[in-house]
């Protein structure tokens, strides 16, 4: 029996009522840091030190009565400090705070995840409609805040562990990258592109070609391409990798965090063995389900299944005929399609990740 069913239909009652309230005050967080984060108030403060409320408005260019109520209401939830008396408060960023909440570069920043959820909402009518009609939610409808927050997120994993610990824990892999002939290296569902240009830095010699459909996605890989130095070894495109010019192409492929999205995975993964070169190989990375259904789950799952709900299982019913994967992808289920795609083997890589596993498909 679990802890839970021991407790008394009142404890239960109770528990409930106050996540669900922590829950309210979570999301009241989340939305007020999306805001400091799209109107530059975490950067000002980062930037210039404790802050009175005209000068964060002057320097923002907003209106100065928002500012304050905004100012004091990340104050009383203790996101940020504040001194002075009621004529002269000044407002900063308590030290570590601007690796979480201005540091774009630091592994810790997670102002792109309160971007990301709420572009994730933007649709939710559509989806109560899916749910009723039995269709889906095309990815297009999730606007740009849900594909730039996902983007900058998986974007801080792919500029510090590709390169240094995703790809080495693959040894043959990691030596082929860096020898001559240059590899040639797809990047199916590229996304913004951030995966094909930390791994364009990564190996020097390597070619990588991003592949996506969203037209959205591939503009912005273009974006972030620009620039970089790299433009002569990584392109992007809007196009179908299925496209009989790249057959026999590649070294490597790669797919990160796509394939449970994918209405038709199957015919997918079938297109993708037949982009290898001789001796080339498939890493796909996906999410870290469980291997079996448990209830309650982890934090993890929990965040999978708000994924799957809100997400994943409407833009993977998009298209019809669909497998309706959603976010909740086990290893089995990926064994699965791998092997109806003709992939010989699947191997799961050792590569520890909090919220990925990753995967080595070999014809």
């Amino acid at each position: 029996m679990t802890e839970q069913a021991m407790h008394t239909p009142e404890q239960r009652r109770d528990e409930l009522l106050e996540r669900l309230f922590e829950a309210v005050l979570g999301m009241s967080d989340l939305y007020m840091v999306y805001i400091g984060d799209r109107l530059g108030y975490y950067d000002g403060l980062a930037d210039r030190g404790p802050a009175t409320v005209p000068e964060l408005a002057v320097a923002t260019g907003t209106h100065e009565r928002y500012v304050r109520e905004w100012l004091e209401q990340q104050a009383v939830t203790g996101i940020l400090e504040v001194s002075g008396g009621e004529t002269d408060r000044r407002f900063s960023l308590p030290e570590g705070h601007a690796e979480v909440l201005a540091e774009r570069d630091n592994p810790n920043y997670l102002a792109p995840f309160a971007r990301m959820m709420a572009g994730l909402v933007r649709p939710l009518p559509e989806v109560i409609e899916a749910f009723r009609s039995g269709g889906g939610v095309p990815y297009a409808r999730y606007d740009a805040d849900f594909c730039e927050g996902q983007a900058e997120m998986n974007g801080l994993q792919f500029d510090n562990l590709l390169g240094d610990e995703w790809l080495p824990a693959v040894p043959d892999v990691h030596a082929r990258l860096g020898q001559d002939p240059p590899a040639r290296v797809a990047d199916v569902a590229c996304g913004s592109g951030r995966s094909s240009i930390a791994l364009a830095r990564a190996y020097p010699n390597v070619r990588v070609d991003g592949f996506d459909l969203d037209e959205y996605s591939v503009g912005l890989a273009q974006e972030n391409l620009s620039g970089t130095g790299l433009e002569d070894r990584v392109s992007f495109e809007v196009r179908d990798a299925g496209d009989d010019t790249f057959s026999g192409s590649y070294d490597l492929v790669t797919m990160f965090e796509a394939l449970h999205d994918m209405p038709r995975p199957v015919e997918v993964l079938r297109t993708i063995r037949g982009l290898l070169a001789e001796g080339g190989t498939v890493i796909v990375a996906d999410e870290r389900a469980a291997d079996t259904f448990t209830a309650p789950g982890d934090e993890v799952e929990r965040l999978l299944y708000g994924w799957s709900v809100l997400h994943c299982l409407p833009v993977g019913m998009s298209e019809q005929p669909s497998a309706a994967t959603g976010t909740v992808m086990r290893a089995e289920t990926l064994r699965q399609y791998a092997s109806e795609a003709g992939f010989c083997e699947v191997e799961v890589l050792p590569i520890e990740n909090d919220f990925w596993r990753f995967y080595r498909l070999m014809p």
